[in-house]
């Protein structure tokens, strides 16, 4: 494992048609892997519980948003981390590579506190999304267990990041590529062999993660890169966390804003029943992994842009956004085609009842379309951060997209109680974010702003 996935993509020569691709794929792919236990663990939850299968999916499905609110937002930190490094890299500064780098894996240890204050406010977070009395006691379950994999699911997005930053993106994809068929494993035992349902899920999901972060903990010990991790110098560095958070706390609460519209939309999905809760969950879990391959041109384009920014390439930072939306055009255009195409037969898989299968393609016809604006402001919003500009991204999102959500679904679905009628904000709410991303790029112009800093320096 060590020879190949340490090799380090090149972000500030050669050709970006190449190189953004070679590190955007093994990005989606590790991505796609963390939705893949998730997949398989849905399929067999639904297959292999008995009469509870769809009250087993239901439960799962219903804290989808719930986790997607704690992951996102500390996963957003860690594209700060991955942000300061990169640049630090590309300024050729050692010294505050290694001060974010130490800064960062200790800021993982703030799961510790997301577990505590989730195993006392677990039952009340549900219910706030009017989960049924049916399903409450399931969903419970799996939510305070799952709880204890956070430290080690943020410990590995840290490191993960870490590793990106410096152009590493092969060496976290097999860390979790072992603990993924090691999830699916334990899947296949605590569910239909030990009968523990939702709660063996849930052990799975954190023995895995255990792995993964420890598989990467162990090679950042070992690397001969510049983000080499020694003991002795973990610590929380000043300078290095304000700026980490100047950065992944915007993009942070950016990623968040969605879990948080999406709570609100999971609330009004449960008011139509168990039924209509596990065909919008079978759903869901395909979106993760449209989004996810989308969302790993955003993260190229980041990291990219921040290399290119430390290293005064403005002309390659411009250049890295204009062949992440081409290349991510593509791919979103490609993948919508696939999964529209073929989405009742994927559905299936999850639940064979034709009237679950038929409510979830619903969902799979009103969003996957609408995954092209996704595409769009993502990879604007992802150049912006490679600039350090994380606020405005992070505003626009939680105006446009929770703004219009929740308004949604106070003002319109009460007149209009169908799973179609909430579906239609999600093309709308995209639709206008990327519109004022745009508009934010072009009022911002970082590339025009910081050329002309140049040549005023250069002037002096």
């Amino acid at each position: 494992m060590a020879d190949s996935a340490s090799k380090h993509i090149d972000m500030t020569t050669g050709s970006l048609w190449r190189n953004i691709p070679l590190f955007a794929f093994p990005v989606a792919a590790t991505s796609i892997l963390e939705q893949l236990s998730n997949l398989i663990a849905t399929v067999i939850i639904g297959n292999f519980s008995g009469d509870q299968g769809t009250l087993a999916m239901a439960a799962v499905g219903s804290n989808v948003p719930l986790t997607s609110l704690m992951l996102n937002l500390f996963i957003g930190m860690s594209l700060g981390s991955n942000v300061v490094i990169a640049n630090a890299i590309g300024r050729n500064d050692q010294n505050m590579v290694k001060r974010a780098v130490h800064t960062s894996i200790l800021m993982a240890l703030v799961g510790f506190v997301v577990i505590a204050l989730g195993e006392i406010f677990a039952e009340p977070m549900l219910a706030a999304l009017n989960v049924p009395a049916e399903t409450m006691p399931l969903a419970a379950l799996y939510l305070r267990v799952f709880l204890l994999s956070m430290p080690s699911i943020l410990l590995y997005n840290f490191e993960a990041a870490i590793f990106r930053s410096v152009g590493i993106t092969r060496m976290p994809l097999q860390a979790l590529a072992v603990s993924t068929i090691l999830n699916i494993g334990l899947d296949l035992i605590f569910v239909p062999v030990l009968h523990w349902g939702v709660a063996g899920v849930a052990i799975a999901t954190a023995i895995a993660y255990t792995v993964s972060a420890a598989t990467l903990f162990v090679h950042l010990l070992k690397t001969d890169s510049v983000v080499r991790v020694t003991p002795r110098d973990l610590g929380l560095d000043p300078v290095a966390l304000k700026r980490i958070v100047k950065i992944g706390l915007p993009a942070g609460i950016q990623s968040a804003v969605f879990a948080v519209a999406n709570i609100i939309i999971q609330s009004a999905i449960n008011s139509l029943g168990t039924e209509v809760m596990a065909a919008s969950s079978a759903a869901m879990s395909l979106e993760y992994v449209c989004y996810n391959l989308l969302n790993s041109f955003s993260q190229a384009c980041t990291t990219f842009v921040g290399q290119n920014h430390g290293a005064r390439q403005i002309d390659r930072c411009t250049k890295t956004l204009k062949v992440c939306l081409v290349e991510g055009g593509i791919v979103a255009l490609t993948t919508i085609v696939i999964i529209v195409g073929l989405g009742r037969e994927i559905l299936a898989l999850f639940n064979s009842d034709p009237n679950i299968v038929s409510i979830g393609y619903i969902r799979v016809c009103s969003i996957f379309p609408a995954y092209a604006f996704s595409m769009f402001y993502e990879n604007m919003s992802g150049y912006l951060r490679g600039f350090g500009i994380s606020l405005m991204p992070a505003l626009i999102t939680m105006i446009c997209v929770c703004g219009i959500r929740f308004y949604w679904v106070f003002c319109v679905f009460p007149h209009f109680r169908t799973f179609a009628n909430i579906m239609m904000v999600y093309p709308i709410s995209l639709g206008t974010t990327a519109f004022f991303m745009v508009v934010a790029v072009l009022l911002c112009h970082p590339a025009r702003t910081y050329r002309a800093a140049q040549v005023k320096a250069t002037a002096r």
